[in-house]
């Protein structure tokens, strides 16, 4: 600096003058030893750190390389320059100082989180980070640290202790818990939503009250995002998982079986007793032919036994085409290939009503992704509703306008008659 200084005076510049021309060159020559640093560090160092990272066979590095960790590392670079350089302006070293402290917290901040990034990343290429999300932890992390780093810059600037600022963000504790409320309880409810395998990413949940229908894309600190069947994104809150109820899909899909639970509504007015022509025509049916064979031998035990008037058909048993059908339907759904034959399987008579007899089929399919079950359940009540009228059955349903109108020209054929 001396040496700066007297040349400056020797060519016949002032002091004053000197002394400000000198700082000002100095100021120059750092600013740009502080560029071309970064510049070296930049394209040469990082470089051949990037060209060695992707030559080798580990991977968790090139996460570190993506969330440019070593790049925010090489902005230290020009805060070492000029700290080192700091003593040569004695008059504002200490300022010099404390402003290089703040950028390097600032500058820490930001490697550090981008560090948490790259540790998410790394740990979401695992299996396990399905069922065990770190991500609402790291948030949690960070919160810390831009905290703390706050609380250090907010020091360095005023020049107090940061156990000054501690003790009065103590006193303000009541404020940061209404603050930081939905975080605190995003956490908790992390905690346990994590403990108690609750909810994974790529599980399916149904929870109405916030119009959730979907399969969960992430699960971050204050939300769990679900995108629905219809695209669309549904941010429900950590912490209503824990408060309300809601219903999760994995146990099905683990399961390998897929429900279904309809039933067809027969019209009561079609039920009988099986005619001879009907029981010889159903012994034609394949998946009926033993049914009706045993069965018409266990009624003529029956009757034989007990020497029953088999002339009126009020006595004894006999087979009704409504029987035969719920027979039929079962030993279809027992040989449907696409039906889980290791779990329930049962066609059952719910309680008549106005609409008739409900026949209900409860079964489960092998395949669990949405659209095959449709197809498949959409298949055998196609085959179910077709096949009705050859037992002699009508389905209910309500009279259309159609109806009504045959009914007319009917009555109006009668009448002309």
């Amino acid at each position: 600096m001396d040496f700066f200084k007297a040349m400056f005076e020797d060519i016949g510049v002032g002091n004053k003058t000197a002394v400000y021309l000198t700082n000002l060159l100095l100021i120059v020559a750092i600013a740009a030893l502080c560029i071309v640093a970064n510049f070296v560090t930049k394209k040469v160092v990082l470089k051949i750190l990037t060209k060695a990272i992707h030559n080798n066979r580990f991977q968790w590095d090139n996460i570190f390389l993506e969330r440019k960790v070593f790049h925010k590392l090489s902005h230290f670079v020009p805060a070492v320059i000029i700290y080192n350089f700091s003593s040569v302006f004695p008059a504002y070293q200490q300022v010099i100082i404390k402003c290089v402290g703040i950028y390097v917290i600032i500058v820490a901040i930001l490697v550090i989180n981008a560090f948490l990034n790259a540790v998410n990343d790394i740990y979401r290429t695992y299996e396990v980070s399905k069922s065990r999300p770190i991500r609402g932890y790291i948030q949690v992390v960070k919160i810390f640290v831009y905290i703390i780093g706050g609380i250090l810059v907010i020091s360095g600037m005023i020049g107090k202790s940061p156990l000054l600022l501690l003790s009065g963000i103590g006193a303000l504790s009541a404020v940061i818990m209404l603050v930081f409320k939905d975080s605190l309880l995003g956490l908790v409810a992390g905690i346990q939503l994590a403990s108690n395998d609750m909810v994974r990413v790529g599980d399916w949940i149904e929870m109405p009250k916030y119009g959730a229908d979907g399969d969960i894309i992430d699960i971050s600190l204050n939300t769990v995002k679900v995108q629905n069947w219809d695209k669309t994104i549904v941010m429900i809150p950590s912490y209503a998982l824990i408060s309300d109820s809601f219903k999760n899909w994995r146990g099905m899909q683990n399961a390998g079986g897929r429900r279904i639970k309809r039933s067809l509504f027969i019209d009561t007015s079609s039920i009988t007793f099986c005619t001879e022509e009907m029981i010889n025509r159903f012994k034609g049916i394949h998946l009926l032919t033993n049914y009706i064979s045993s069965k018409q031998q266990e009624i003529a035990a029956y009757h034989a036994d007990r020497q029953i008037d088999t002339s009126n058909r009020v006595n004894g048993r006999a087979l009704t085409n409504i029987g035969v059908f719920r027979m039929y339907i079962q030993n279809y759904l027992q040989n449907h290939p696409q039906i889980h034959q290791e779990m329930t399987l049962i066609v059952r008579q719910l309680e008549p009503g106005e609409t008739g007899l409900p026949l209900e089929v409860y079964a489960f399919t092998n395949d669990t992704r949405w659209a095959v079950y449709e197809g498949i359940q959409s298949d055998i009540f196609d085959h179910i509703l077709a096949i009705a009228p050859e037992f002699g059955l009508r389905v209910f349903q309500n009279p259309s306008g159609n109806d009504i109108k045959q009914g007319l020209s009917e009555k109006q054929e009668q009448y002309s008659m």
